[in-house]
């Protein structure tokens, strides 16, 4: 019976008209009208039994709109950030999909399913050099988890890509059901230097996800179907640098991030297997 259910899930995405529904999710998500938003968000506190005591402000219906009230900041010290010398810690709240070495220039999904590296970061080969049997790390924010993303290591931006495409769910039912999910999804790339070598932080965009924003940039998906390149290395008055720990972005609704690394970067913590769930801000490697 779950075979069949599953099955009948992942067909609905490929029929669904899946961005215009992401959009209208998004249009009533903003919306501010209060019997509105404040339905959706008692729904949504109630369902997924939200730990209100951790955010910044404890009542759910004071949030302008549902965004504001998804995307909550939480208390100072809600996550204490692990700031040993040599740690690399979670970027976000949520659970490991997978994490491991990339091989061959692939990353494992799940269940046999791969996808290639390159492909991931928008078909940029120069870029994907740099992380050529290096490690990754898939982190899944569920509905109910903090969705604000936070950098692993201090580091600088040099680039970001925003890649256009589907926007397939991205539990694990579709990992395991849909090939090459994270790399057809739309999604950003932010690439930075740190102290360990290069870095690749990937927002992944999903289903009724209404929205992906940087602390540099704002709004950055939903954009046009194309590519955009966006240089930041040799064109901002400043260097935009983000200290362990800093927040770097936010999902408007739930999604994926992934961490690259390159070869010899660092070692993956031993209690981290797939489906360990992770919080913001503790160690889950060590830098080589």
């Amino acid at each position: 019976m779950k075979r069949v259910k599953d099955t009948l899930f992942i067909l609905f995405q490929h029929i669904v008209p899946q961005h215009l529904l992401s959009r209208l999710v998004g249009k009533i998500a903003d919306c501010q009208t209060p019997w509105v938003k404040n339905t959706f968000i008692k729904w949504f506190a109630n369902k997924y039994r939200i730990n209100m005591t951790e955010a910044r402000d404890e009542i759910p219906t004071n949030y302008p709109s549902f965004n504001a009230f998804f995307t909550r900041e939480l208390k100072e010290d809600a996550r204490p950030i692990d700031h040993s010398s040599n740690s690399i810690v979670s970027p976000a709240d949520g659970a490991i999909s997978q994490l491991g070495k990339i091989e061959h220039g692939r990353i494992f999904q799940a269940k046999g399913r791969g996808y290639g590296l390159a492909t991931l970061l928008g078909g940029d080969t120069k870029r994907a050099e740099q992380f050529i049997d290096g490690e990754f790390a898939t982190i899944y924010l569920s509905p109910r988890d903090y969705h604000r993303v936070h950098m692993p290591v201090s580091g600088t931006l040099l680039h970001t890509t925003y890649v256009p495409g589907d926007l397939f769910s991205v539990n694990q039912t579709t990992a395991e059901g849909v090939d090459q999910l994270f790399a057809r999804n739309e999604r950003l790339v932010a690439y930075f230097e740190t102290e360990h070598g290069p870095m690749a932080m990937i927002l992944v965009g999903a289903m009724i996800v209404a929205g992906i924003e940087t602390v540099w940039g704002g709004q950055e998906a939903p954009r046009l179907k194309k590519p955009i390149h966006t240089p930041f290395n040799n064109q901002t008055p400043e260097p935009i640098q983000l200290e362990k720990g800093a927040e770097m972005g936010r999902f408007k609704l739930g999604s994926t991030v992934i961490l690259l690394f390159g070869k010899d970067a660092l070692t993956w913590s031993d209690s981290l297997t797939a489906a360990s769930p992770v919080k913001l801000g503790e160690m889950i490697a060590q830098a080589d």
